[in-house]
């Protein structure tokens, strides 16, 4: 401090005018700092820039134009979207870099269907940055409650926001926008009516497995994805296997309803001490401690296919079911309301595990089954 400064008690500075320091010795700020919190600086508009829009009626008929072109584009894919649909066949394929081979109806369903959301929402842009009002505007906040002046007002307000659209005004808009919203909906009716129902609860409880399937022999497990049979011995305690029914390589020959078949056929195979097995039947349905079970949650439908050798317990990834296997894969914890359905098992003259029977229940989700 210099020698000419000062300071009275309770002060604060070098000179300059000083608030008394608090009780607690604090310092605090100056007084030609403190401002009044109730009353702030109005910064007030930048200054309008009109768009070309705005002036010129041409740039106004060209942006319109523009936006109705869009939206026509919007039509154009969606009715692409809908002539796939029925047209494209199912097996039909085709190689995509980087990817593989992959299903070219769902390629074209995917594509249309995004572009013409799409154009619809770049269209929409457009027109609000080129002919919508960009008129800037400032509202003071007030009480909730609204008078009936003010509800006439805001209903004003309302009706004077549509005029700024500009949408009676340029019906070309109007009617695109209107053609272009309209088909957009017709591709989700036609997923939910033609996709979604109705439902065979008979083709849902028919699987691969089916002994039919195979000129009314019995079937052998094969390891997923080699598709090679599995002898009894190469089963150890503990081990386990994920398998397919022979009968799938039909249809992976074929290259058509692969994943439809295998969506309901998937079966996880597991050995463990036959004395730890306290239901008869799924020791009957076995083979010295080899047990297959649906790989399918009686849930939701998801993979059961983790297991854990020391509890001999098969959960569930997605929403944690758990199945006890030495209950026949009774539930023990989680959503699933019933057990895995059990594939009884036996062993042919060459030593392989085959299947004798398909599933005796439904396979997946309990809604298929009410009643249980």
């Amino acid at each position: 401090m210099n020698d000419h400064e000062t300071t009275e008690p309770g002060q604060t500075g070098h000179g300059a005018a000083l608030v008394p320091a608090a009780a607690d010795g604090q310092e605090t700020l100056p007084a030609s700092l403190v401002t009044d919190p109730d009353h702030f600086a109005n910064p007030g508009l930048p200054p309008h820039v009109h768009r070309a829009a705005d002036d010129n009626p041409a740039a106004a008929r060209r942006a319109e134009r523009q936006v109705a072109t869009m939206f026509g584009l919007s039509m154009l894919f969606t009715l692409v979207f809908l002539v796939s649909y029925f047209a494209i066949p199912d097996e039909a394929t085709f190689f995509l870099p980087g990817i593989g081979r992959a299903k070219t109806q769902n390629v074209v369903l995917g594509l249309s269907l995004g572009f013409a959301i799409f154009l619809i929402g770049i269209g929409a842009v457009h027109w609000a940055k080129t002919l919508m009002s960009d008129v800037e505007m400032v509202e003071e906040r007030h009480a909730q409650a609204s008078t009936l002046e003010q509800r006439a007002k805001a209903v004003a307000t309302v009706n004077e926001g549509v005029a700024s659209t500009q949408v009676n005004r340029r019906p070309l808009i109007k009617y695109s926008l209107g053609g272009a919203l309209g088909l957009f909906a017709l591709p989700l009716g036609l997923q939910v009516a033609g996709s979604l129902g109705p439902v065979n609860v008979e083709e849902l409880k028919h699987t691969i497995w089916d002994p039919k399937d195979n000129g009314g022999k019995p079937i052998r497990l094969m390891r997923d994805p080699e598709m090679t049979p599995i002898r009894l011995d190469e089963v150890t305690n503990g081990s386990v296997f994920h398998v397919m029914p022979e009968t799938l390589q039909k249809y992976l020959d074929e290259g058509k309803g692969v994943l439809e078949a295998k969506a309901k056929a998937a079966v996880i195979l597991m050995r463990l001490d036959p004395d730890l097995i306290t239901v008869p039947k799924a020791r009957d349905w076995g083979v010295d401690g080899v047990l297959a079970y649906s790989k399918i949650c009686t849930h939701v439908g998801c993979a059961v296919g983790l297991y854990e050798q020391q509890t001999h317990h098969l959960l569930c990834p997605c929403h944690q079911s758990t199945f006890d296997v030495t209950q026949d894969c009774k539930v023990i914890f989680g959503p699933a309301r019933r057990p895995l359905p059990q594939l009884k098992i036996t062993v042919d003259d060459a030593g392989y595990l085959v299947a004798p029977q398909g599933f005796m229940e439904p396979v997946g989700p309990s809604f298929w089954e009410r009643a249980r």
